[in-house]
Order: C-alpha cells, then sequence, then structure tokens
C-alpha cells in the first residue's frame, strides 16, 4: 500500500488541534475537506485512527505510535522544504562572519567580494578579532577559524589547512625571536615557541600576526607567521631548518542553533569552497605539491 502523506498532514492537523474545525484553521481549508481527508486515509489504511464523539476528535492510545509517526514525516517534509527553499532563494539578507586579523585582511575580502557579485542582495559584516566569539550569543553568525577542533556547540567543517614557517628581514643575521601574547599564544604556534625557545631570546612579542610581521620587518627578529603572510612579503626571507611542520586546520562553522537556517548554511557552503580554491596559499610550504 502506498500511503498518501498528503492525507496523512490532515490526519496530524486533527489530532494535534482535537477537532475538525481547529484543524481546518489551521490548514486554511474548510470543515467538509478534513472530513473528507480524514476518511479517506482512514479508509485507505484500514483502521480508524480517531474516537469520533460530539465533543470532538481524540487519538485512542493504541494508534498514538501512528501519531507520532505522522509527527516524523512532517518534520522530515518540513525539512525536505527548508533545504529547497534555501537552494531556490536568492541568497540575501545580513551574515556577520568572524575570523582572526589574518583572515579578515588578507584572505577574506576578495571571497566575499566575489561572493557578493553573485549574490548582491547579500550584505556581509566582517568581524576581525583573535578571541573567539561567543556565537551562542549571536555575536556572529558563522566563524572561520584556524583551530585544532570546534567547540561542542558549533557545527561547521574543515576548509583547508594554514601552514606556518619561520621568517626575518631580508638580510637580517639576528638569531632573536618574537614571541606570542594574547590568545595567540594559546595556539599550536605559541606552544611550541614556548617549550622550544628559550624565554632570553624572546626580545618582543604581539599578539597579532600582521603586527608581528610588521615587527619582523624592521629586523628586530625572527617570528613565526601564516606562511601566506611571510612568503608574500617581499621584505621578508624564510628562516629553514629550525621549525617543524606546523600546520592547523581552517574551520568554516556556526553554531548549532543556526547551522541550518538556509541563508547561514549556503554562505558557510561558499566560503569553505573559496578557501578550498586558494588551499596552496593557506597551506604554504606545508604539504605543497
Amino acid at each position: 500500500m502506498r500511503e498518501n502523506w498528503d492525507d496523512l498532514r490532515f490526519v496530524l492537523a486533527v489530532a494535534e488541534e482535537g477537532s475538525v474545525s481547529g484543524a481546518a484553521r489551521r490548514l486554511g481549508v474548510n470543515h467538509a475537506t478534513v472530513l473528507r481527508r480524514i476518511a479517506a486515509y482512514e479508509e485507505a489504511v484500514g483502521i480508524e485512527i480517531f474516537d469520533k464523539t460530539a465533543r470532538g476528535y481524540s487519538v485512542p492510545p493504541v494508534q498514538n505510535r501512528v501519531i507520532e509517526a505522522a509527527r516524523e514525516v512532517d518534520r522530515a517534509v518540513q525539512a525536505v522544504g527548508r533545504m529547497l527553499q534555501g537552494v531556490r532563494s536568492p541568497l540575501s539578507g545580513n551574515i556577520r562572519v568572524t575570523a582572526t586579523d589574518t583572515f579578515c585582511q588578507f584572505v577574506l575580502p576578495p571571497i566575499v567580494a566575489e561572493l557578493r557579485s553573485e549574490a548582491p542582495d547579500l550584505r556581509i559584516e566582517i568581524l576581525c578579532t583573535n578571541t573567539h566569539l561567543d556565537l551562542a550569543r549571536t555575536h556572529a553568525e558563522i566563524t572561520v577559524r584556524p583551530t585544532l577542533r570546534l567547540p561542542e556547540d558549533l557545527v561547521g567543517e574543515t576548509a583547508g589547512v594554514l601552514g606556518f614557517g619561520l621568517f626575518r628581514a631580508k638580510g637580517a643575521a639576528t638569531d632573536d625571536w618574537l614571541g606570542l601574547s594574547g590568545p595567540l599564544a594559546r595556539t599550536p604556534v605559541g606552544t611550541w615557541i614556548a617549550a622550544s625557545v628559550d624565554p632570553a631570546r624572546i626580545v618582543a612579542a604581539a599578539d597579532s600576526f600582521p603586527v608581528l610581521r610588521e615587527v619582523a620587518a624592521t629586523g628586530q627578529g625572527m617570528a613565526v607567521l601564516p606562511d601566506l603572510l611571510g612568503a608574500e612579503d617581499p621584505r621578508l626571507e624564510r628562516v629553514t631548518g629550525i621549525l617543524p611542520d606546523l600546520s592547523v586546520d581552517i574551520w568554516v562553522a556556526s553554531h548549532a542553533d543556526l547551522a541550518e537556517v538556509p541563508r547561514i548554511a549556503e554562505t558557510r557552503r561558499l566560503l569553505s569552497e573559496a578557501l578550498r580554491a586558494i588551499a596552496p596559499r593557506l597551506r604554504g610550504a606545508v604539504g605543497v605539491p
């Protein structure tokens, strides 16, 4: 038997409203249509779903499992509808994206420009910070972060790998080091520096990789930088033989409660695709073909 899922929608409405008239109002149809669809479903399945009395329609305990199954079907149908709507509808509205200063300054601007050329009604606000914002408090809908793992309340996927290298000013013979402070001190790079570099050799520090690059360019010391910052700066040269291969996954994620909102999910997907397209640049010296 092939059940009519549209008739099942009427069954669920009557069960939840407790009356034919309530179901008719909820579904935007007349009383007779509800009666006809209920009768058609009961005839098709060969059982009576409701106890019908002058006080209304009630579901006997033996049929409660049928109604629960109907709710599952309804949730699935609604989920499919939301996904299809996200595909069909033009991407529009406001999206707040938080990322580190490196990504905000050197990675995301051309990606956002390309994204908006395809979706001109989309407005993206970029929030630049090296601390992890609390997405649960709606500071941002999407985060782009190099990190070892996502917090439990975030949902997302890896969109590449951020590689690191050791750099100093061209021609500088310094063996002094530049360190990391603030949130960056707790990153894998900061952990490696703390474990591997004599603190006495660290002459300066910064809580920002772009700032650290500028300090390194003045010749004050060697700095571990995202490869895209160091390798693309003509003022710097790479120092080899000291730094092990260091890399961190790049995550594009949203809070779990927002992850399936169509415009957020679609924007997250497009950001991930754009990051994957520049993967060699982001990966730098780590595994470049």
